[in-house]
């Protein structure tokens, strides 16, 4: 049994879509997580239960909202169709209701490495006159990079698995939108297409397993830069 266009055209959509839309949430999830574990603020309840409605809400929900917010005949569809971007039933929209599926892992590991640093040693950096952006790129970032590799990998593999929202937003068209979860599905609808479906669980176990051993091996290397070794 080997893979047929449809499975690899399906892989390289699947595996762009999660490169784009991880890429694109680390700065913001970086940055919610530090507000919601170093900052009191109004509101921040609320940020809180946003951030991480996606992961309660039905994904064919997400996706549908999506849908009406972005949609062709929604305004801001239209304002972004306008300027040349389309999202809905384009690949570029799948990146987005990945983005958003992942987003909530991905705060959570950081924001749980952040809690996890001493204040004091914050508060002892800055005490020495550092600024409060070298206090975070000279003390915070490296002690927190394994929850930004933990949050990467987890958002990484949500996006390549998602497929409510996706589907439901984009569509399932071969070979624009069809991504690796829709594949699967859509060779599971046709009569002797479990072959191919899976092969294509099989692509997508070696890709979960690679990014796993990946961030492992970077997690160490971290770990060995921090302390010293």
């Amino acid at each position: 049994m080997t893979p047929d266009a449809a499975a690899w055209d399906a892989l390289r959509l699947s595996l762009w879509v999660a490169v784009w839309a991880t890429v694109l949430a680390i700065p913001l999830a970086l940055w919610v997580a530090w507000a919601l574990a170093r900052r009191e603020f109004w509101g921040k309840a609320l940020l809180n239960a946003a951030v991480h409605l996606p992961l309660v809400l039905p994904p064919v929900v997400t996706g549908y909202l999506l849908l009406i917010a972005f949609g062709r005949t929604a305004p801001m569809g239209r304002a972004l169709e306008a300027i040349g971007l389309q999202l809905a039933f384009h690949w570029s929209g799948a990146v987005l209701a990945a983005m958003i599926m992942g987003f909530p892992l991905m705060v959570r590991a950081m924001r749980l490495a952040i809690e996890a640093v001493d204040p004091k040693l914050e508060e002892a950096a800055a005490s020495l006159g550092a600024p409060r952006s070298a206090v975070f790129t000279r003390v915070t970032l490296p002690l927190i990079l394994p929850g930004i590799l933990a949050g990467t990998v987890m958002g990484f593999a949500k996006a390549m698995g998602e497929f409510g929202a996706t589907i439901t937003f984009v569509a399932n068209i071969p070979g624009q939108t069809q991504t690796l979860p829709s594949a699967i599905w859509s060779a599971l609808q046709i009569p002797g297409g479990e072959n191919q479906a899976v092969i294509m669980v099989l692509m997508a176990c070696a890709v979960a397993v690679s990014a796993v051993l990946l961030s492992e091996v970077l997690a160490r290397r971290v770990a060995k830069r921090i302390s010293g070794a």
